[in-house]
């Protein structure tokens, strides 16, 4: 799969484009069913210079989506540090247990679920305004997966179509470090 790399407020030389390939290539090698590999590079004019350059990473593997953004004082450090938060994600995405196959769950590597999100952001006016809104096609899992796919993400919280009850429900992350589950009536 290729990877689609882009620049947001900056140009991505030739030489960054290589660096940030070969620093990605184990996710590209390890994940065999990619649809989608898109890496942002931006540029931010911040106060502190050890945030300036960001990352973005998104895989988008036969339905699971694996996430990482970091910034760095320059591209190279980010370009490292999302690695590091990439390899984690796969290390953590091919080990999932197969033992969830024998309770009758899926596990992460079976997931039929497909997210695809679209962004659209419009200029803000005065006071607080919607700035940025998602599309996502939402496909049936259970809870165990959703909230493999919400840390995958590194989310707090993920919607998602809940298998045993039909309904759209929320997972979320609570600050004791268990999971809450929102399960809307109406």
């Amino acid at each position: 799969m290729e990877m689609h790399i882009t620049g947001k407020n900056l140009d991505v030389s030739t030489a960054a484009r290589n660096y940030i390939t070969r620093k990605l290539e184990k996710v590209n090698r390890h994940l065999t069913k990619i649809e989608a590999f898109e890496v942002v590079a931006s540029e931010e004019r911040t106060r502190s210079p050890e945030q300036r350059f960001i990352m973005q990473v998104t895989v988008l593997n036969k339905g699971t989506i694996l996430r990482g953004e970091e910034r760095g004082p320059d591209l190279y450090t980010a370009v490292d540090k999302v690695a590091e938060v990439m390899n984690r994600q796969v290390e953590h995405y091919k080990g999932k247990s197969p033992k969830a196959h024998r309770k009758g769950t899926p596990s992460i590597r079976t997931s039929t679920a497909e997210v695809t999100a679209t962004e659209s952001e419009e200029p803000v006016p005065e006071g607080p305004q919607v700035v940025k809104t998602k599309h996502f096609d939402i496909k049936p899992m259970d809870i165990e997966e959703a909230i493999d796919q919400m840390i995958l993400l590194g989310h707090d919280f993920f919607l998602f179509n809940n298998t045993d009850n039909n309904k759209i429900n929320v997972v979320y992350k609570r600050k004791d470090g268990n999971y809450g589950l929102i399960d809307p009536t109406t």
